[in-house]
């Protein structure tokens, strides 16, 4: 046996020479042309940027067909955490003017009043502005949640540095009041709505809720940092709750099918990039292979990934032929439609990326563990693979590690077949034949191929606080610290509705309390459609209360009401022991 699985192991090292010199070859002539796309793609002075105020990232130069002339909260974060990272790495000195110019553009943005609201009553929560720093003002899928947190992630980055190189005034009176709108935003809002980071399903996201727990963890230890210790315990607690929430409170995690569910709404599988991204975005080099975070070399993250990959090797034309162990183009989720449904660059170099942010953390810890989560990802690379632990000295680490970086590799192989001579990135490439399609010169689409090729590198960044944490017993879903789960006053009440929901429609729950939103539908609680048709949420109410409460739908801006009367309970008395289910079908 341990003759067969050295045998199988040396036969994908073999291989791995040929893909490695492929990749290699791919980052030393992308590398330049994704940096400059990139930089042209920001005004003032970008190439692709005219009429773009200073430090506005252009999602794209393409003006039609799909017109992407605009600058997305979430995009831009991206992006700039990119480029303030390779600042703040000594990667690039030339680059600080640049990122003053975001973070003043920022703190411009977010006082423009648009249809999400102002400052103050939600506007945060937009998700794109015109170039010239005015609003938006037509229909879109509005709010999206993870742009605060996106933004607050970047900006505290540049101002830990900042600090380490004593400019502390810069980052308490100007960065500050940035940072602070959006983890305050973050801290009232995280439990409602949002549509995800595709724009389109509106429920609870997977990627909105891991980078929203990111932020708040970070900005926690920033505010404590500099003096500001009146927010840390309200930015604290709502970090438990929403770790609480990613874990336990709407069931991402689908034990069944060994991958996360991206959103808890849309009707669709559920294997999404929402979910890879989310492992590379929340990667914390000390954090090991933590579960509870995700961290890219975590059993789920790698079962996950598996799963997310495999979904694309039979419906892209450019797929066929290539064996089940190697790498494929992939694109936003299987069931996509958008222009044509086909493999976008950002999301199947994403899946490099993860790889080797796994592939630093085992070399950091000596070795690695495969469980009977991580099982099939490993058996991958060689069918006789057994859970266990591989210390770095053996040969099946040193095999394995070898196959995962090949494989790695392989992702970059395959953008590297369908990108054009001049090395442009597109939004897309077709799904029959390869062809750049949709929108041009995607400005992502440059950030994600320069951050997977510095994690190629073995390139990390800071931690931002995800070792050692402890998922809550009970979670609260209520924000502003508000609701408190554990709290002596209050009772977990479990939802359960049957309710059949057509695409693109998910179930809100409101009622008569503030931890039921007092009747509101804009600010109602998205249930998890985990066990559809059974939707489902937790919530931690007043203890011996009667509380009156229903169901709602929201599909594209329309809301339904349930029939009268309202639905009522009286929660039972506080206690050890206490809890409420309640089983409900929609009328």
């Amino acid at each position: 046996m341990r003759l067969a699985l050295f045998a199988s192991l040396v036969g994908l090292a073999v291989g791995a020479l040929a893909q490695s010199s492929s990749a290699d070859a791919y980052v030393a002539s992308e590398s330049p042309i994704a940096k400059s796309g990139l930089l042209s793609n920001i005004g003032p002075d970008g190439s692709k940027a005219s009429g773009a105020k200073a430090g506005i990232v252009v999602a794209s130069p393409s003006k039609e067909n799909p017109n992407y002339f605009y600058t997305w909260t979430r995009d831009s974060a991206l992006v700039f955490k990119a480029i303030i990272d390779q600042f703040t790495s000594g990667a690039d000195d030339s680059l600080r003017t640049l990122i003053d110019d975001y973070t003043v553009a920022q703190g411009i943005l977010q006082q423009v009043d648009n249809p999400s609201g102002s400052v103050s009553s939600g506007g945060l929560g937009e998700p794109k502005f015109n170039v010239d720093e005015t609003a938006f003002t037509d229909a879109w899928g509005r709010p999206q949640r993870d742009g605060p947190a996106l933004r607050a992630t970047a900006i505290i980055s540049y101002a830990s540095w900042l600090l380490d190189n004593d400019n502390s005034t810069y980052v308490t009176q100007t960065l500050w009041p940035i940072i602070k709108l959006d983890l305050d935003y973050i801290e009232g809002n995280w439990n409602q709505s949002t549509f995800d980071l595709w724009e389109e399903v509106n429920s609870s996201s997977f990627f909105t809720t891991a980078v929203q727990h990111r932020a708040l963890r970070e900005g926690a230890a920033f505010a404590d940092r500099i003096g500001q210790s009146s927010v840390v315990s309200g930015y604290t607690t709502q970090a438990d709750n929403l770790l609480c929430f990613l874990q336990a409170g709407v069931s991402y995690w689908n034990p069944t099918g060994s991958y996360i569910t991206a959103n808890t709404g849309g009707g669709r599988s559920g294997k999404d990039s929402n979910t890879v991204l989310t492992s590379i975005h929340t990667f914390d080099p000390a954090a090991g292979c933590d579960a509870a975070t995700f961290q890219p070399c975590s059993d789920k993250a790698l079962a996950n990934l598996k799963v997310y990959v495999d979904a694309f090797r039979s419906i892209y034309n450019v797929n066929s032929g290539i064996a089940s162990d190697a790498a494929v183009a992939t694109g936003r989720y299987p069931e996509d439609s958008y222009q044509g449904g086909n493999p976008w660059y950002l999301t199947t170099i994403a899946n490099a990326e993860q790889l080797y942010d796994a592939l630093i953390v085992w070399d950091k810890l000596g070795g690695l563990n495969v469980t009977g989560t991580s099982l099939a990802f490993f058996q991958q690379f060689s069918s006789d693979v057994k859970a266990g632990s591989y210390d770095a000295d053996s040969d099946t680490y040193k095999s394995l590690t070898s196959a995962i970086k090949d494989f790695a590799d392989g992702f970059l192989a395959v953008n590297a077949k369908f990108t054009p001579s001049n090395g442009g990135l597109a939004e897309q490439y077709s799904r029959n034949d390869g062809t750049p399609t949709s929108a041009v010169d995607l400005t992502w689409s440059y950030a994600a191929a320069l951050t997977a090729f510095a994690a190629r590198d073995g390139k990390t960044f800071p931690s931002w606080g995800a070792a050692g944490l402890t998922v809550p017993s009970s979670c609260s879903t209520g924000g502003s610290g508000s609701g408190g789960g554990g709290s002596a006053n209050t009772v977990p009440v479990t939802f359960n509705v049957d309710a059949t929901t057509v695409f693109g429609e998910n179930i809100f729950l409101t009622g008569s309390v503030d931890a039921l939103q007092n009747w509101s539908p804009d600010s109602a609680l998205a249930l998890s459609s985990a066990n559809y048709p059974i939707w489902s949420i937790t919530v931690n109410l007043p203890a011996d209360t009667t509380i009156e409460y229903k169901y709602i739908r929201k599909n594209n801006g329309q809301i339904t009401w349930e029939s009268d009367p309202n639905n009522s309970i009286k929660t039972p008395a506080a206690g050890t022991d206490s809890k409420l289910t309640e089983n409900d079908t929609w009328r």
